[in-house]
């Protein structure tokens, strides 16, 4: 598949794209009692195992943890539901898709509006190798690498380590990087109230539990709770994307479709963690139609079988992309720095 000059849509007997595009149309509807449904399967389960973990304070902080996890999974759910309100996708209205979506930014320690520009640039530029840095997670390639100097090659590599990638970068960005305007436009007022207002509400909540509950309790919950969902998000973001044979191309080449259906994994995860992650696995469809809901992506699948195998990757083929860092523009593929030392100059 490496190097192949082939469309996705003849290497999978795919309809023509805008065949396809209009096929998917109709899953583009939401349905409001699913959706509320959804939010409640979340919002119930989270308070409860958020409360098992305060409660068991008394008895075992490992049991806390225990419950901290699984309560940073159903918060993966919070920001998923964000994340297909910022689509438009949740809800009929853009009204409620927005202000739903800024409550649970509260939670999620995301500021709504921001985050939702900076994501419709990710979903338009996506596999576009000349308009890389917003929304994404910074991939040099290996020219651009071998060009850098000796302490941002340091850099490169202490940024694309696990520890960093998955762990303290994912904490930085939702405990301190949200804070601010951080991107384009930092200047707008616009972004800065979306900023403010959302620390001003997370600040408040924050103050309320810790003056119920104490503060160091509240934290000793709550922080790992958050940090955990933060490196679930960044994970399954970072393998949405960074596999093997994904897509990347200068402009002049790039294809929004061939972008979404190769550019984006179908991460087949066993049947509790897909739930758990809201279907986000289904990345190609979700890229290819981003209005759909992602409660209707199963639904997607069973009606287009030919769309399962797609840049299908289970859990286990998942680990592998951990080491891979670099693009091989020759090749069409991410490759590790082993990888790229053994590709001749």
């Amino acid at each position: 598949m490496n190097g192949t000059k082939s469309t996705v849509a003849e290497e999978h007997k795919l309809l023509p794209a805008k065949e396809l595009l209009k096929a998917l149309a109709p899953y583009r509807q939401p349905k409001l009692r699913r959706s509320i449904f959804e939010l409640f399967i979340t919002i119930i389960p989270f308070i409860g195992f958020w409360v098992a973990a305060w409660l068991s304070l008394s008895i075992s902080y490992w049991l806390t943890m225990v419950f901290s996890v699984i309560a940073g999974g159903f918060l993966v759910r919070f920001f998923l539901i964000q994340h297909d309100c910022g689509h438009g996708a949740f809800f009929r209205s853009k009204k409620i898709n927005d202000w739903v979506g800024r409550i649970l930014g509260v939670f999620t320690l995301t500021p709504y509006d921001i985050w939702r520009r900076s994501h419709a640039i990710h979903h338009s530029t996506s596999g576009n190798l000349d308009e890389r840095g917003v929304g994404d997670i910074d991939t040099l390639t290996i020219r651009e690498y071998r060009n850098l100097s000796v302490v941002r090659k340091v850099l490169y590599r202490l940024y694309r380590s696990p520890p960093v990638l998955f762990v303290i970068g994912p904490a930085f960005q939702f405990l301190l990087r949200n804070r601010l305007p951080q991107m384009f436009n930092s200047d707008k007022r616009d972004y800065w109230i979306s900023a403010m207002g959302t620390n001003v509400s997370i600040a408040v909540v924050a103050a309320i539990f810790a003056y119920f509950m104490g503060l160091g309790a509240f934290l000793a919950v709550h922080l790992p709770i958050t940090i955990v969902a933060a490196s679930i998000g960044v994970w399954m973001f970072y393998v949405q994307h960074q596999f093997e044979d994904t897509f990347w191309e200068c402009e002049d080449k790039w294809q929004m479709y061939e972008a979404a259906l190769k550019g984006s994994s179908h991460y087949d995860l066993p049947a509790p963690f897909r739930w758990l992650t809201a279907n986000i696995g289904i990345h190609h469809i979700h890229h290819l139609a981003s209005r759909i809901p992602y409660y209707r992506l199963p639904d997607v699948l069973r009606d287009f079988p030919e769309l399962i195998d797609i840049r299908r990757l289970t859990f286990r083929q998942s680990l592998s992309c951990i080491n891979l860092r670099l693009w091989d523009e020759e090749n069409k593929r991410l490759v590790s720095f082993a990888q790229a030392r053994a590709i001749a100059t």
